[in-house]
C-alpha cells in the first residue's frame, strides 16, 4: 500500500495559535498547504517567516497560488504562472516542488489556460499542480482536452482533487484508503483535500502521495 502523508492547508497564516489549535484537536501536521499571495478577506500571503515557522516544527511547505478569480485564455494562464513562479523565487521555495493553481469548481476553465499554466512551469525550476474539483464544474472537460493537445500537460501535472468530501478528521481517523475522484482521463492526481471547513479551526484536511510529499519545501 503506498505511503501517504496527512496535513492541512489555510488561508490564514500559522501562527503558534492556529499550530496549537490544530495539533491539539487533530494532530501534528506532515505538511501544511499555504497560498503564496495576501487577497483582501480571502487568504494571507505566505512569508519566509512563517515557512521557517512551519518547518521548524517539523513540517514541509505546500504553496498554493490563489491570484486569479478564473482560468481561461493562453495569456491569462502564461501570467499566472510567471506570477507564481516569481513569488515562489521571492520566497526561496525548494527548486522542484509542485505549485497548485486553485482553481475553484466555480470559475471559469479552459484547456488553453491549463496548457499555458504547465508549458510556463516547464521553463522554470518549479512544477505545475493543480487544485480542483474533477465531477464538478467545467475542469474535468478542460483538463481533458488539455491532455490530448498536449502530452506534456498530461505528463507533468499533477492533480490535488477536492472531491469526494467525507468530512474534516484527526490525522489518525483520516481516510485509510486514497480514493479522490479523478478526471475522467488519464491524470496524476496525487493529492486529496478530503475535508473543508473544520469547525474546531480555520483549516482543511489533506490526503497526499509520499511522492508529492518529497517534493515539498
Amino acid at each position: 500500500m503506498a505511503i501517504l502523508n496527512w496535513g492541512v492547508d489555510s488561508a490564514a497564516a500559522v501562527t503558534d495559535d492556529l499550530y496549537q489549535c490544530v495539533v491539539t484537536n487533530f494532530g501534528q501536521p506532515d505538511f501544511w498547504g499555504r497560498y503564496l499571495t495576501t487577497i483582501a478577506n480571502v487568504s494571507d500571503g505566505l512569508t519566509r517567516e512563517e515557512i521557517r515557522f512551519i518547518q521548524d516544527k517539523g513540517m514541509k511547505v505546500m504553496p498554493i497560488y490563489n491570484n486569479f478569480s478564473e482560468a481561461t485564455g493562453s495569456r491569462a494562464g502564461a501570467v499566472a504562472a510567471r506570477n507564481a513562479i516569481f513569488r515562489a523565487r521571492q520566497l526561496s521555495i525548494s527548486e522542484g516542488s509542485f505549485i497548485f493553481a486553485n482553481v475553484e469548481k466555480f470559475f471559469l476553465v479552459d484547456s488553453d489556460w491549463i496548457t499555458a499554466w504547465v508549458d510556463t512551469f516547464f521553463e522554470s525550476p518549479y512544477r505545475p499542480g493543480i487544485y480542483a474539483d474533477p465531477t464538478e464544474g467545467p475542469f474535468n472537460e478542460a483538463y481533458c482536452a488539455a491532455t490530448e493537445a498536449s502530452e506534456r500537460v498530461r505528463q507533468q501535472t499533477v492533480i490535488w482533487s477536492a472531491e469526494p468530501e467525507p468530512g474534516a478528521t484527526t490525522k489518525r481517523g483520516a481516510p485509510r484508503r486514497f480514493n479522490p475522484k479523478r478526471p475522467s482521463c488519464d491524470a496524476n492526481v496525487w493529492a486529496w483535500q478530503y475535508g473543508r471547513d473544520a469547525s474546531a479551526c480555520p483549516i482543511d484536511t489533506v490526503l497526499m502521495q509520499s511522492r508529492l510529499f518529497e517534493t515539498l519545501t
